[in-house]
């Protein structure tokens, strides 16, 4: 008996994600571009975006420029330019970027968390963003002084 590898799967509902918006194929869209709701790429669309809501890169989609993401962001297509420096392309998504394995991504990725499938292609670098304010509090113990729980006074 032969045994296959369990597949992780990736569902995309645009409705339920609230995408709202969309790049056809075919079309190609620059500029600065700012997206009330979620944004479904499947043609091409470069320069300086803000997607307030998610972001899918669809297969044969590509996405380049200076991009913001106020959600999630789920690569299927391209980030950056095939050939393309990390320079050139950057994603800063203050969700997590799920890179599927048709995704590749030639740019600079920054986000809270990375998902990679098998296979994705993954040819520019990754940063991980920290917010201040999802950082714990430490507060100093005195030795010869119980720890208070924040707010107590004794």
């Amino acid at each position: 008996m032969e045994m296959k590898p369990q597949q992780d799967t990736l569902t995309i509902d645009p409705i339920a994600m609230n995408v709202v918006n969309r790049i056809a194929s075919g079309s190609r869209l620059d500029g600065s571009l700012r997206y009330q709701g979620g944004l479904l790429v499947q043609g091409e669309t470069g320069g300086s975006l803000h997607v307030q809501g998610r972001l899918i890169v669809w297969r044969g989609g590509v996405v380049r420029g200076r991009v913001r993401v106020d959600g999630d962001c789920y690569v299927f297509g391209q980030i950056g330019e095939a050939g393309g420096q990390p320079e050139d392309t950057d994603l800063e998504c203050h969700g997590t970027i799920f890179v599927a394995h048709t995704g590749v991504s030639t740019g600079t990725l920054r986000a809270r968390r990375l998902q990679l499938y098998e296979g994705a292609d993954l040819q520019g670098p990754f940063r991980t963003l920290k917010f201040a304010g999802t950082l714990p509090v430490l507060h100093t113990v005195q030795p010869d002084r119980p720890a208070s729980a924040p707010g107590h006074r004794p």
